[in-house]
């Protein structure tokens, strides 16, 4: 059975950083598309960063405005999320997924995955 276990969450001040991290097992890491996705309190769940396969294609969220970095360690099935100048409204819970059977493209807004952690809150508050 697939897991994906978040972490790396927390409290920080405006402007901060932040490191989330995915530690996925029960598949083969290096075979499934990565994503993060986020939810605020009263929203739906919001597409934020994607990562294939390899780690060599990245997408994004146009609300990130080049401010996280995705990335993968596939030796330690783990997707990272690296956030910088964090902002009040990025206070969400932040969901890691994967999906062995997903071709990620630039056309996608919001790419569907299969699998899905139990979340991590960030909170952005000073």
């Amino acid at each position: 059975q697939v897991q994906l276990v978040e972490s790396g969450g927390g409290l920080v001040q405006p402007g901060g950083s932040l490191r989330l991290s995915c530690l996925t097992s029960g598949t083969i890491f290096s075979i499934n598309a990565m994503g993060w996705y986020r939810q605020a309190p009263g929203n739906q769940r919001a597409f934020v960063a994607a990562v294939d396969e390899s780690g060599d294609n990245t997408y994004y969220s146009d609300s990130i405005e080049g401010r996280f970095t995705i990335s993968r360690d596939n030796a330690k099935s783990t997707v990272y999320l690296h956030m910088n100048s964090l902002r009040p409204e990025d206070t969400a819970v932040y969901y890691c997924a994967a999906d062995p059977n997903l071709t990620l493209t630039k056309t996608m807004t919001a790419p569907h995955f299969d699998y899905w952690g139990q979340g991590t809150q960030v909170t952005v508050s000073s």
